[in-house]
């Protein structure tokens, strides 16, 4: 059902409590959130958003930062992706964990995400945004840098959290499945498989999961959208 911008969907479960997510079709964060849903098994609401013309229930759920994602569970909203899934895995305790129990672990897996969002995600996008190829060479640098640090958390396990998807992984997420898009529209090598084994093999584990390969947005779409992003940073002023 489509209702102006925005259109719902939900996904039938035992869990009776109201849940909402106001999202877009393509958002990395909101797909976080979208993953964390299915591999919890928890009933929602998909609420999509055309940030062009934001809803009011949006302004009003999260006045501070006018930003998707926003999760609504029983009228109150939760804010930033990261906070939401810390709120999924602390509130439906019963189902699949995304964060450890052990204070250090979690505290790690914390840092790991935030590490994510800080460092590695800015300087993989810097490279994307920057006008020709010598600066995106250049760019380039601290982003592989980036990638060597994370690859060595993984240590030869199958997910970072282990053998299940857990809160790294769902931060890290993008990366599984933006990268080779990224590729394609600029032209330019990202990421070596041969360089990086492990992330290489996480991202093929992550993506044939069956709670993340059923709700991946379509790749054409997103080679679409990026590339007419791409067209307006390097035509900028």
């Amino acid at each position: 059902m489509k209702t102006g911008a925005h259109c719902c969907d939900k996904i039938k479960t035992n869990m009776a409590d109201e849940v909402k997510l106001y999202r877009t079709w393509s958002s990395p964060f909101g797909l976080r959130i979208v993953w964390a849903l299915h591999i919890k098994g928890i009933e929602y609401e998909a609420i999509f958003e055309d940030l062009s013309h934001k809803s009011p229930q949006l302004l009003q759920y999260n006045p501070v930062h006018k930003k998707i994602p926003v999760l609504v569970h029983k009228g109150k909203p939760i804010c930033e992706s990261l906070v939401i899934l810390e709120y999924i895995d602390e509130t439906w305790k019963e189902t699949t964990p995304l964060l450890p129990q052990d204070p250090y672990e979690k505290a790690m897996a914390r840092f790991w995400a935030k590490f994510v969002d800080d460092k590695l995600l800015p300087s993989v996008w810097s490279v994307f945004t920057e006008k020709g190829y010598e600066a995106k060479k250049e760019a380039l640098v601290p982003a592989v840098q980036n990638l060597e640090i994370i690859e060595e958390q993984l240590k030869e396990k199958k997910f970072f959290g282990g053998e299940s998807i857990g809160y790294v992984d769902l931060a890290l997420g993008w990366m599984a499945y933006l990268l080779d898009v990224f590729e394609e529209v600029i032209d330019l090598k990202l990421f070596d498989a041969h360089k990086f084994p492990l992330l290489s093999g996480w991202m093929k584990n992550f993506c044939d999961a069956p709670a993340i390969k059923q709700h991946l947005p379509p790749r054409d779409k997103l080679l679409t959208k990026f590339q007419l992003l791409h067209e307006k940073f390097q035509t900028a002023n």
